[in-house]
């Protein structure tokens, strides 16, 4: 009798309950920080009250942990069934403030959400068919630059992560921070296996504890407010709909799209699994779906979590399974807002000094996939350097692009989609195109003995 054993894939890997949750936990706090700020800055900056912005908040934690669990368990058509933390997307929260404060208002900004959510699940079939589009030399710029990008997010943190407050940047949040990283990488050195996986969490909670002990953390309003809470539909009242609006948002949907594809091929990259048009495409529907869902509930449009593909990175543990689980909890904690409550007391530098390993860990990975490269052959050494460095303006000069027309703006505001697009264009016109094509091996040491 013949007995043929299927190899279990890593992301379906099942952990018991206990790691589930402790693995699940550590992906919450991870990305919790990013997940209230796209909120918390659009609600400030379009003049919604503590109340108003409150209901935002945890909209966003309860809509995150629904489509987290759409993206991870799936269903037909929809969810990648890899191990993606979905979150509220930053790279929307300029458009909509732009919507907010020039005629529109949440109501507007929410009815653009669902349209244009809804145009991207039609498009979405394009965008499954672009993998041949990403060999190692287009994923290893993206990714290498996805970490770069969060740097700054990190750095932020560490200063305390509001400009405004007197100790940004103090020595003493410095301080905090370097003592959170200090603690992650004894821990990573001197720890059993186990405990270098929980190293992020570990460092976290330590982190938390050191600043009570300093004083510096406030927990004492974790306990004002609801215990539990359901979600109210339409809160703010129904969307309304306005074409300009809309336009904008579809812009920022193909943003979000571009991006979500390159966190879908890092974190195939990472798990060491086949990523095909097919599960590209189950991905994408998932993250729009959940997108023109969230404004029933108060929320925004989703994307993949960036920070929590560092995490898997770094501390290997590859099962959608503990991810769903994160996913669960952040349902709770949209349920029973004291919890969530609990977590924002956790000062902005602790996630800080975890966040330079997680986000480094990003484009560490970045990093290893660009190592598959022939660097012999002149062609990819341009490719790498000129998408990355496109990648990098709207870090260094968030301003430089202010003179070109909107959509340009849009597009490359993001310094991921600006790499994104810069390496896929230059890889089709140096390794697609057949007009012109120089013989395969031409490199800067080929030049350099011709001119000799």
């Amino acid at each position: 009798m013949n007995t043929e054993i299927k190899k279990i894939q890593p992301e379906d890997e099942v952990l018991s309950a206990g790691k589930n949750l402790t693995f699940g936990l550590q992906h919450v706090l991870t990305m919790y920080g990013g997940l209230i700020a796209a909120p918390l800055v659009v609600g400030t900056a379009i003049g919604l009250n503590a109340a108003e912005i409150a209901l935002l908040i945890t909209a966003s934690i309860l809509v995150g942990g629904l489509a987290t669990l759409l993206q991870t368990l799936g269903l037909k058509w929809f969810g990648a069934k890899l191990p993606i933390v979905q979150g509220t997307s930053f790279a929307a929260v300029a458009s909509m403030i732009a919507i907010g404060t020039t005629g529109g208002n949440i109501q507007t900004i929410f009815g653009a959400v669902i349209v244009s959510s809804i145009f991207g699940i039609l498009i979405t079939p394009f965008f499954s068919k672009i993998v041949r589009f990403f060999p190692p030399i287009v994923t290893g710029s993206i990714i290498t630059i996805i970490g770069i990008s969060l740097l700054p997010v990190a750095i932020r943190w560490i200063m305390g992560g509001n400009p405004k407050a007197p100790e940004w940047g103090s020595l003493e949040n410095i301080g905090i921070a370097a003592f959170t990283l200090g603690v992650l990488l004894v821990v990573s050195r001197f720890g059993s296996a186990t405990m270098a996986r929980l190293g992020v969490l570990i460092s976290i909670i330590v982190g938390a504890i050191f600043t009570i002990l300093l004083g510096v953390a406030d927990f004492s309003k974790v306990g004002n407010g609801d215990l539990f809470a359901f979600p109210h539909l339409f809160a703010f009242g129904l969307p309304s709909f306005e074409m300009s609006a809309i336009l904008t948002m579809c812009i920022v949907t193909i943003v979000i799209l571009t991006e979500t594809t390159a966190s879908l091929l890092a974190i195939g990259e990472i798990v060491d699994t086949k990523m095909d048009s097919h599960r590209l495409a189950d991905g994408l529907r998932a993250d729009m779906l959940s997108s023109a869902i969230a404004p029933l509930f108060g929320s925004f449009m989703q994307c993949a979590f960036v920070q929590n593909v560092g995490l898997v990175a770094i501390s290997g543990v590859k099962s959608r399974f503990v991810v769903a689980t994160g996913g669960a909890i952040l349902v709770v904690l949209g349920l029973l807002p004291i919890f969530g409550r609990l977590i924002a007391a956790i000062p902005m530098p602790v996630l800080g000094g975890a966040g330079i390993v997680l986000f480094g860990s990003v484009a560490a990975s970045g990093i290893r996939t660009l190592s598959k490269v022939d660097y012999q052959t002149q062609s990819n050494l341009i490719i790498v350097a000129v998408s990355i460095c496109v990648g990098l303006i709207p870090l260094i000069s968030p301003d430089f692009f202010h003179a070109f027309p909107k959509v340009f703006q849009t597009l490359f505001h993001s310094g991921i989609s600006a790499t994104c697009i810069a390496a896929v264009l230059l890889n089709i016109f140096f390794n697609h195109l057949s007009f012109g094509k120089k013989p395969v091996g031409s490199s800067v040491k080929n030049v350099q003995t011709a001119i000799h």
